[in-house]
């Protein structure tokens, strides 16, 4: 069964450390996604196996914000260069979401990684 909270305690750890990792050089963008799954593997427990799904829906949730963010921050950007820039960035969506979906994968899988250590830690 799925520990929500543990999810929900890993994705913000992963998101404030990933603000701060922009603004502070040094820790960046993967520490933020290994210690947010290694957090929510640990808060979960219970083995390897959900350690590693509770670090994968941590970092997999991550990747998503993180992706429509990106998203809609190139729309705003394109309206508000006006009819030619919507244009532009319409077509451009498909690639922003393809970008998202490759976001979130890599953030999920270093998450998973870091949820089998959390996991093997708290046991």
């Amino acid at each position: 069964m799925t520990d929500w909270r543990a999810v929900f305690v890993g994705f913000v750890v992963a998101t404030v450390l990933g603000i701060i990792g922009l603004v502070v050089p040094g820790i960046g963008q993967i520490a933020a996604g290994l210690a947010g799954g290694f957090v929510a593997g640990y808060m979960a427990g219970g083995g390897l196996g959900s350690g590693f799904w509770h670090g994968l829906l941590a970092g997999a949730l991550g990747g998503i914000i993180g992706g429509l963010l990106v998203g809609v921050a190139v729309g705003i950007a394109g309206l508000a260069i006006g009819p030619i820039g919507g244009a532009v960035t319409g077509v451009a969506g498909v690639g922003i979401f393809a970008l998202a979906v490759a976001i979130s994968l890599v953030m999920a899988l270093e998450s998973a990684v870091a949820g089998i250590v959390g996991a093997a830690v708290s046991s």
